[in-house]
């Protein structure tokens, strides 16, 4: 008897160190089990739950290219900042970038910004329900329309970013291809899992499939040493293990060097920060501490050493103080321009549009408070006397 061939199977069958067979895989098979192991074991995030797409949108365009931990230490705040598109619509650049500083791409916060602004004025407020629609706003790419129509609207579509797509390379023993075909071949395959409907019963089925999709990807399907026994769909996978991925870009190492300048005004401590320009590539008119040349730092002695990356450019950096009052050689050797530096409040910090290096920094060495990061509380689950209590299901309906 033929075997029946399933929708979503494999185009290629190679593998690091063995070969790999075609494996059929039944798309209704797959998301029950993929959804029973969702709701079992995805993490407690502030982003999950809501019913507010507002904040889908906020939360879907923080995770891009950042670590999750990262976006939960300014969700929160920045949500109590601007709690509605109108509210991030009426503010300025400079107060998003303020509450924005710390997570890099900064692009992207000027695009959330000019959308809020678009979407008040030409839609009084409504965020788009289509992947179509919110493809044309400002700074909503393919993957953050379809993550939004998906999650907060519940759009049968589906959504790929790279935990995605490593899941579907390795289930379908594909290697990584870095271009057209290779991005089409993705998409299709994971077109065919999705969910063929909307809410039910309160249920989003595509919202939460993508969602375990992606949950799968950042703690089951990992780039490197993938947890195969853990993986609920581990006998439906191709590969089980690491896949053939294309060699990545060799990373950059550059010195930099800053001044820390601190003052004492009386009860008042003012630290000296430069704005970048307007006009540069990025950060641009952000503050940062002012850069200095190696020359007029050689043979002297660092307060801090840290690295810091910016996209593939690891950025070995130095800090430096004047020794002593009287030492005001590197502030004469800042080349910026008197204007482009002014001294501000320690006090006021938080509400600057610092860059992430400049907040790393004058966290490290003290001058800026560090807020601590603030995780969901986990509600109490009740346990029955002499009973082994179970581990409480997360539900996920988006």
């Amino acid at each position: 008897m033929k075997a029946r061939k399933s929708p979503v199977q494999s185009e290629e069958s190679t593998a690091p160190s063995k070969t790999v067979a075609p494996v059929e895989i039944d798309p209704s098979s797959f998301r029950r089990r993929l959804m029973s192991w969702y709701r079992t074991h995805a993490r407690e995030l502030p982003w999950r739950g809501i019913s507010d797409p507002y904040r889908t949108w906020v939360s879907e365009v923080m995770l891009q290219q950042t670590r999750v931990e990262a976006v939960i230490e300014h969700y929160n705040d920045f949500l109590r900042r601007f709690p509605t598109i109108v509210a991030l619509a009426l503010a300025t650049e400079e107060d998003v970038l303020a509450s924005w500083s710390g997570l890099g791409y900064y692009r992207r916060a000027r695009m959330l910004h000019r959308a809020a602004q678009f979407i008040t004025r030409e839609r009084n407020g409504a965020l788009p329900r289509t992947a179509v629609e919110l493809r044309t706003l400002p700074g909503i790419g393919e993957y953050t329309c379809a993550a939004i129509a998906s999650i907060a609207f519940g759009e049968s579509i589906a959504v790929v970013d790279g935990n995605v797509e490593r899941v579907l390379l390795r289930l379908t023993g594909r290697a990584e291809r870095n271009n057209a075909q290779g991005r089409a071949f993705v998409q299709r395959q994971a077109s065919l899992l999705v969910p063929p409907k909307r809410f039910k019963d309160g249920v989003n089925a595509a919202g939460d499939h993508n969602q375990a999709m992606m949950e799968l990807g950042a703690t089951i399907c990992l780039p490197r040493a993938p947890l195969c026994l853990h993986c609920p769909v581990f006998s439906m996978c191709a590969t089980r293990g690491e896949h053939i991925t294309q060699p990545r870009m060799q990373q950059k190492s550059r010195p930099a060097a800053y001044l820390l300048n601190i003052r004492k005004r009386g009860v008042v401590t003012e630290v000296l920060l430069e704005r970048r320009a307007q006009d540069v590539s990025l950060m641009a008119g952000m503050y940062e501490l002012p850069p200095l040349p190696q020359d007029a730092v050689k043979d002297r002695e660092p307060m801090l050493r840290l690295r810091h990356a910016i996209t593939n450019t690891n950025y070995y950096v130095q800090v430096f103080a004047p020794q002593g009052r009287k030492d005001r050689s590197l502030r004469r050797a800042v080349p910026a321009a008197r204007d482009d530096l002014r001294w501000f409040r320690t006090s006021r910090l938080h509400s600057l549009a610092l860059t992430g290096l400049a907040r790393k920094i004058l966290q490290r060495l003290d001058v800026m408070t560090v807020h601590p990061v603030r995780l969901p509380e986990p509600e109490p689950v009740p346990v029955e006397k002499n009973r082994v209590p179970a581990r409480p299901k997360i539900e996920a309906d988006d």
